[in-house]
């Protein structure tokens, strides 16, 4: 009689462990898309991916309207952002001219051999450079320039980081000096697969007819991503839900204020619910306030910009942010600096902390530099904004106030 109950819940107990696990592998592989969207079947967390492939495609699609494609060759998670102006969104170092580098060799990998070296890479994108509509445009690329050949390894590293290149021999680092550099070459593996996967558009910019493509660069960058929207109640909802749901994973932090109004009134009445579902699978917390929701990653994993952190520039980006903090909290409405303003308190500030900074931190006019990467952190990290040389600290900063500590009585307490 008493063997049953035991097995039964032994059985309960596997059955609860199994769920955990299979959770746990959920928020991982989906973190992990977060972080890599175009996934090669070496990342140690691709196993997992295939494994919770399902769910992962259903979690994206109903959250956040992005398709995932998961394959033996690796995964793609079509990860579209809500915002095309944002700025702040991107790959380190990279402008404009190296984006279309980097669309041009796309362009020769896809007619390529399976190999490919650094020399004839570099040449066939000289020879679409010279595409009579990028010289309009003022573009050139002649790789006659060690600032050339520097961009050239630039794009070449980003592939390689995308495994869309494997090196099979040789390296990049003597291509860009000046002598000897036409002598230098590396030999590269093309990733068909993986190159297939490198552009998120809903449709491919050459699909466009010379005559109907898009006037501006506006309109063409909004016309790569336009989805089909149904036009019934429950598809503009969902559009409503997915946009929010792109800013929620891709940013610390929606503003109501910042919103327009239809986008207002739907995040007003259901950023309780979204933002738990969103932690929930996640692994972030949520944080309501009055002006907004912000979903934190406790282990900064997630984030491109880790706070409180070590180094020079993470502690001169905290310092601003609690001087901003603080004139927020005395001023609300106009708490407005410039980056002079911020430069200045930096100034003093070597004086109390250069100590522990490094030398070339505490040389004169260091500040400037200083200045320029601690307001494009906090800018980045949606604490700031800054327009016109004008910093205006946002509700989220507050956070990062130091007050002074009130220490307890028997007679404060009652």
């Amino acid at each position: 009689m008493s063997a049953q109950p035991r097995a039964v819940q032994d059985s309960r107990r596997i059955g609860e462990l199994q769920r955990s696990q299979q959770q746990e592998e959920f928020r991982r592989a989906l973190r992990a898309l977060l972080m890599q969207p175009l996934m090669a079947p070496g990342h140690e967390d691709f196993p997992a991916v295939r494994r919770q492939a399902v769910r992962l495609s259903d979690w994206f699609a109903r959250e956040a309207g992005w398709p995932l494609i998961v394959e033996r060759e690796g995964a793609r998670l079509f990860k579209r952002p809500a915002d095309l102006t944002d700025p702040t969104r991107g790959l380190a170092e990279y402008d404009r001219r190296r984006y279309v580098l980097l669309c041009l060799a796309c362009a020769v990998l896809e007619r390529a051999d399976s190999q490919i070296t650094l020399h004839v890479l570099g040449d066939r994108i000289r020879q679409l450079a010279s595409d009579p509509a990028l010289t309009a445009c003022g573009f050139e690329f002649s790789l006659r320039k060690a600032t050339e050949r520097r961009e050239l390894v630039s794009v070449c590293r980003t592939l390689l980081d995308q495994q869309v290149l494997e090196r099979v021999a040789g390296d990049e680092e003597n291509y860009v000096r000046e002598n000897g550099w036409d002598q230098s070459d590396a030999l590269y593996d093309v990733q068909r697969r993986m190159l297939a996967g490198m552009l998120a558009a809903v449709r491919g910019p050459s699909t466009w007819r010379a005559e109907a493509a898009p006037a501006n660069f506006e309109a063409r960058l909004h016309s790569l991503v336009a989805e089909h929207v149904a036009d019934t109640e429950q598809g503009r909802r969902d559009a409503l839900r997915h946009h929010l749901a792109r800013r929620l994973l891709d940013d610390p932090v929606i503003y109501t204020g910042l919103l327009d109004a239809e986008h207002q009134a739907y995040f007003v009445n259901q950023r309780g619910a979204m933002g738990a579902r969103l932690a929930e699978a996640a692994g972030l917390t949520a944080e309501q306030r009055a002006e907004g929701l912000a979903l934190t990653d406790e282990s900064g994993q997630l984030t491109d910009i880790v706070m409180p952190s070590e180094g020079t520039e993470s502690h001169a980006t905290l310092l601003v942010a609690e001087y901003l903090a603080r004139l927020l909290h005395e001023a609300p409405k106009s708490a407005v600096v410039t980056d002079d303003d911020v430069a200045a308190f930096l100034r003093d500030a070597i004086g109390r902390y250069g100590r522990y900074w490094r030398k070339s931190a505490r040389e004169p006019g260091a500040e400037v530099e200083l200045t320029r990467t601690a307001v494009d952190n906090l800018h980045r990290l949606q604490l700031v904004s800054h327009r016109n040389r004008e910093i205006r600290p946002l509700p989220a900063i507050a956070r990062f106030e130091l007050r002074n500590p009130v220490v307890g009585t028997e007679t404060n307490r009652q």
